[in-house]
């Protein structure tokens, strides 16, 4: 009798046109982070999926933005193996960063061997992925423990709600692969930076500029000076990047501008750097450049960096094996953009990130994946899962 593997990656082979089926019905359907009856609906889409199936979906309602989803299908039962009852989670989030309507303004297409759309590849690609593997491993079976599909609504914005989600299913998770968007060159991530997001609010006091100039306080000029000094803790060769990236302020061109705003973007490596960085931040904007103003900072999000493991490394040396058999060469890649990954492995999860289908250009018009990417990968992740033994995690 043929083995699951040989079963599953066959299966799969014959799945192209029902992959991109589903991520025509995907695509075309809205799904901004902050639209959460579009993402929601996109969740419905894979929950119809994942039931014709026969796979279980629990929806865990959030209040403010998309539901997240966990799909289960079970495996690894009887083995005497106790790592084998631990779950092996594959992730992805379900919204993009595209406005209301951009769907049916630039919905599904393929040109060639590409397809575009608002989130064809990130990360719409990766979830049909995602289906389409539960789906080979509950028709066929043979995976070495539990699979938990774990989809969320809210990444893009920095998980508010998704990350508690997330770091409780990490922290009993055996193994956790992110189906982000695979590199142009076929490469998986194996490193991700961290990044915080957070917003200052100045204060200054409005007069009118040609009146009574000496009576005002600038809040944009004190703006500008803790941009200039916010900018200057970049340390590019510790991989320390700050961007104000986001500016307003002012009441009229002909006042001394009574409030001003900033937000502001820090990405950096190791996760020792977060707190010093932060700190020197929140002494900037405690600091008056500017005599009688006064500031506030916040955090909006944030995302923790994915550093790699030796559980890690191991998973990733696996899954090269699982790539060369599927028909395709993988390196490890390090990426300055965050992602959810970055929480799994800081819960201790070893963690592959970027193993959905190949794409590029993502946030942009220009979004497109590599349609031949979608049966290899997604028999590279499968063989992979397989493999979790032999790979000693």
């Amino acid at each position: 009798m043929p083995s699951p593997e040989s079963q599953i990656a066959a299966w799969l082979a014959t799945q192209r046109d029902a992959m991109i089926a589903a991520l025509r019905d995907m695509v075309d359907t809205d799904g901004g982070s902050y639209d959460k009856q579009g993402v929601d609906a996109v969740g419905a889409q894979v929950a119809r999926f994942l039931g014709a199936e026969g796979i279980p979906v629990e929806t865990l309602k959030q209040p403010r933005f998309g539901d997240c989803l966990r799909a289960t299908v079970e495996g690894g039962e009887g083995t005497g193996h106790g790592n084998q009852r631990r779950n092996i989670v594959l992730m992805g989030h379900r919204d993009t960063v595209f406005p209301k309507g951009e769907p049916q303004r630039r919905p599904f297409t393929i040109e060639g061997d590409r397809a575009y759309g608002p989130g064809v590849a990130d990360m719409k690609a990766g979830i049909v992925m995602n289906m389409f593997v539960l789906a080979a491993f509950r028709r066929f079976g043979g995976a070495p423990g539990p699979l938990v599909g774990l989809l969320t609504g809210d990444e893009e914005i920095g998980s508010p709600e998704g990350r508690p989600v997330i770091e409780a299913e990490a922290r009993a998770a055996r193994a956790v692969f992110n189906s982000e968007p695979g590199r142009p060159d076929q490469g998986v991530v194996t490193g991700r930076k961290g990044g915080v997001f957070s917003i200052m609010e100045i204060e200054g006091k409005a007069a009118h500029s040609g009146g009574n100039f000496e009576q005002g306080i600038s809040a944009i000029g004190e703006l500008a000076a803790k941009i200039t000094a916010i900018h200057a803790l970049t340390d590019l060769a510790r991989g320390i990047t700050l961007n104000v990236g986001l500016v307003s302020g002012g009441q009229s061109v002909n006042t001394v501008a009574p409030h001003a705003r900033g937000e502001i973007d820090l990405r950096y490596v190791e996760p020792a750097d977060r707190d010093e960085v932060m700190q020197k931040i929140e002494a900037i904007v405690a600091r008056s450049f500017v005599p009688g103003t006064r500031a506030t900072l916040t955090i909006k999000g944030e995302f923790l960096p994915l550093t790699q493991s030796e559980a890690s490394a191991r998973i990733f040396t696996m899954y090269q094996q699982a790539a060369r058999e599927s028909g395709f060469e993988t390196e490890g890649r390090f990426s300055g953009g965050c992602a959810d990954s970055g929480f799994t492995a800081a819960m201790g999860a070893p963690t592959l990130c970027a193993v959905g289908p190949v794409g590029g250009k993502a946030h942009s018009p220009e979004e497109y994946l590599e349609l031949d990417s979608l049966v290899p990968r997604a028999q590279a992740l499968a063989r992979a899962i397989l493999r979790l033994d032999a790979a000693g995690v």
